[in-house]
């Protein structure tokens, strides 16, 4: 029986970073379904038809592109057991729950998309897509960070500090929960009628009272991560851990400025997907700065003195 090859701490950071993108990627894709209106493009699950695997030519653009979505989840398959594989056959034993984790989310994810197909594009499932989508980028943020790092340390700063960042990282869940409402809420349902008009079951609240709340939110987060950045600069902090949270709020700031023009000009196709790479983004960002408050394994521990060597004769 064939011995299945050793992976290097390289080969499992690139496998990490490119099974990233993909997850990051879907998501993209994803909105492309949902905003040309093709998101029953395939109107049945797991056949594209009832009689054809495939899309077929009188399903038009709308199959194609729907058709194109679930093939990109056979790469991501093939991306997170690919990246399994080397992550257990390498040195590193402490990355094995996360490979595990953004691997299971595959199959989760599969059937969650199923149910929405079958729902006619139910707009609380189509909600819970999508943050689900979330929840695996941010483990697959986490996975690539500490592939290229030899283990996981002592916090880089104080216990306040810390729980600012869990705060900003709560508050940001949120944001993307209360995104969904406002998505669901708006006019992109994901299906059109023969004349492009959205169609399909939208969620029962007033758009602009839950873009309201959202954006209320998101003041709060920008709010948040001000003081962080305050607080990280007052107390002298390690510079990875300010780079974070100097980029988390930049990208606040541009997704912050993509979402108001979207809302004052009519949610238009481009920059709503525009906001949906932005909040890509913010997940990545965010999920950087939680992992940035903890050292390398080499790391010494916060408020603890290296021990001097002691001479021997």
């Amino acid at each position: 029986m064939p011995v299945l090859p050793t992976f290097s701490a390289a080969a499992v950071s690139r496998l990490a970073l490119v099974n990233l993108v993909a997850n990051g990627a879907i998501v993209v894709t994803g909105g492309i379904v949902r905003l040309t209106g093709s998101g029953l493009g395939c109107p049945t699950f797991p056949r594209c038809t009832e009689d054809s695997l495939v899309t077929t030519p009188e399903m038009g653009g709308h199959g194609v592109i729907e058709f194109g979505n679930r093939l990109l989840t056979f790469v991501l398959t093939a991306v997170a057991v690919a990246l399994l594989v080397a992550v257990w056959r390498s040195a590193r034993r402490d990355l094995r729950p996360l490979a595990v984790l953004t691997f299971l989310g595959i199959p989760v994810q599969a059937a969650i998309g199923g149910v929405t197909v079958l729902t006619g594009l139910n707009p609380w499932t189509v909600a819970v897509h999508f943050l689900v989508s979330t929840a695996l980028i941010a483990l697959s943020t986490v996975l690539w960070l500490r592939s290229r790092e030899p283990g996981v340390g002592q916090p880089l700063v104080r216990r306040p500090v810390a729980l600012l960042v869990g705060g900003i990282a709560a508050v940001t869940a949120a944001v993307l929960v209360l995104g969904t409402l406002v998505t669901g809420s708006g006019p992109h349902s994901g299906d059109v009628d023969a004349n492009d008009v959205p169609t399909g079951d939208r969620i029962g609240f007033d758009l602009r009272t839950v873009s309201q709340v959202h954006a209320d939110l998101v003041f709060l987060l920008v709010g948040l991560t001000v003081a962080l950045l305050v607080a990280l600069y007052a107390t002298d902090a390690p510079g990875r851990v300010k780079r974070a949270a100097r980029d988390v709020l930049v990208v606040q700031l541009l997704q912050g400025v993509v979402g108001f023009v979207q809302y004052f000009t009519g949610l238009p196709v481009v920059l709503v997907l525009l906001h949906m790479l932005g909040a890509v983004l913010v997940t990545v960002s965010t999920a950087r700065l939680v992992w940035s408050v903890r050292g390398p394994a080499s790391e010494q521990p916060l408020d603890t003195p290296a021990v001097p060597a002691v001479a021997t004769r």
